[in-house]
């Protein structure tokens, strides 16, 4: 059968394709479009994403080549909507088209508000926001690691505070706070801190802060990253969220232990005010003493007092007990020595005369022993008994009515030697005898009580009659 003859131009498949790709790009160029990222599941092997962008109606295919990738301010999340900037080419080994991605934004606040919210409630539904999971923060910490940059005016401000507050040890992990990277080294900064083992060379901190300035949703969005977000509640230190300021929330606030307004209030909460602390050390020490005080003052009247109250014969009787058990010591201990004396001569006509000869000595020098022992006992008990017995005659002399004839009184006494108290006892003509400090003086009375006293006649006496009588009145 014959061909059929044309005029069309005749093309192969590579031409065709070849043709539509330079009209597609050279129609088109660098395009915006606005869609939802759908299929997303991280970049490939090759380092290359692959997604779809879509609408309501329709699907369009997105790539992102490696370079390209690393150099977005903001990466691709399933089901974010965003703006890509690229330009339309085609895929001649699938007869499709797609998307070149150079750079990626978020369609708005709104779009990752919505994408934050949901992130929100994933996580919280796992439990890593549980108050249960909260550790408490040191009441006064030795080191302090905080993951931040190291350029930025965030650590200045933050050592400056520690430095009026309470100046200790800080470790800083240097990270980048925004940006592609930003999110895993900040995970991988808290991990670093709680892998440090206690007691090595460098110092374990006892609670971390991860810091950062204010800005956008967009230049916080690392730190709600799930990475970021499951290194804080994973980690075994106590750890402060200082991300923005009051007013930013980012995820690892709701996952940290203690979440705090800027840098500098997370100084102000994890160290307290040094001179405060030692005021209240002195306080706490001036009370006590004053407490002490109070409490010595306090046992040693009641001391005194039970020492007054207590009967003076009640230890009379164990007095008693001593002394005659302390003076049958002596006796009983030479009554012991002779004891063994007799059971050693006993039992030493038992034995061989060589054995005898050892057991004499044995028991000669023993005796020896308990002799010495008797010795000194009996030595110790006498002193302690002359020591009794000086201490009573000092109570007599001191309780006696002697002492005080020594001051110029004297004692009167009748006929029968008893002491005359009144004056209404004496009666006239009776004899009386006056003991004076350096002797005693016969006297008769001349008067009794009430009588007017006589100067004359005085009683007169013989040395022969009455030997060293007088006229006491």
């Amino acid at each position: 059968m014959a061909q059929a003859q044309t005029n069309a131009a005749e093309f192969t498949v590579s031409e065709i394709s070849g043709a539509i790709k330079r009209t597609m790009e050279d129609t088109f160029g660098y395009v915006r479009v606005r869609g939802e990222v759908s299929g997303y599941r991280g970049p490939h092997s090759s380092g290359h994403c692959y997604f779809s962008l879509k609408d309501e109606k329709t699907r369009l295919e997105a790539v992102i080549w490696r370079n390209a990738f690393g150099k977005l301010k903001f990466k691709p999340e399933e089901g974010l909507e965003v703006i890509a900037t690229g330009r339309i080419t085609t895929f001649p080994g699938s007869s499709k088209y797609q998307i070149v991605i150079d750079s990626l934004e978020p369609a708005g606040v709104g779009a990752l508000m919505a994408l934050l919210e949901e992130r929100r409630k994933k996580l919280m539904a796992e439990g890593l926001f549980d108050a249960a999971r909260k550790k408490q923060l040191p009441y006064l910490p030795q080191v302090i690691g905080v993951v931040t940059s190291p350029t930025g005016a965030v650590i200045r401000d933050i050592l400056h505070r520690l430095s009026d507050r309470f100046p200790l040890h800080v470790l800083v992990w240097p990270v980048r706070v925004q940006g592609e990277a930003c999110g895993e080294e900040v995970a991988e900064g808290i991990r670093g801190f709680n892998a440090i083992e206690p007691g090595g060379k460098i110092p374990r901190p006892d609670v971390i802060i991860v810091a950062r300035g204010g800005g956008s949703l967009e230049d916080l969005w690392s730190f709600n990253d799930e990475v970021v977000v499951r290194a804080a509640a994973d980690s075994d230190i106590p750890l402060i969220s200082a991300v923005g300021h009051e007013t930013d929330w980012t995820l690892i606030d709701h996952a940290a232990d203690m979440r705090a307004p800027t840098p500098t209030g997370a100084a102000e909460i994890a160290v307290p005010v040094k001179a405060e602390l030692v005021g209240i050390i002195d306080d706490l020490a001036r009370r006590n003493g004053t407490g002490l005080l109070r409490l010595i003052q306090g046992r040693r009247t009641e001391l005194r007092a039970a020492a007054a109250a207590l009967p003076r014969d009640l230890i009379a009787l164990p007095r008693q007990r001593y002394d005659m058990a302390a003076g049958a010591l002596g006796q009983a201990l030479k009554a012991n020595t002779a004891t063994h004396r007799g059971h050693l001569q006993a039992a030493s006509g038992r034995f061989h005369l060589g054995m005898l000869r050892q057991s004499v000595h044995m028991g000669r020098e023993r005796l020896s022993g308990l002799a010495e022992r008797a010795d000194r006992a009996l030595k110790v008990i006498t002193q302690r008994q002359r020591a009794r017995l000086d201490g009573g005659a000092q109570l007599l002399d001191a309780l006696s009515y002697k002492s005080v004839l020594n001051r110029g009184y004297a004692v009167v006494r009748d006929e029968a030697d008893a002491p005359i108290a009144r004056a209404s006892g004496v009666s006239s003509g009776i004899a009386l005898r006056v003991e004076f400090a350096d002797g005693t003086v016969e006297a008769v009375a001349a008067g009794s009580a009430g009588s007017a006293p006589r100067r004359k006649p005085k009683a007169k006496t013989t040395r022969k009659e009455r030997p060293e009588q007088g006229d006491l009145f």
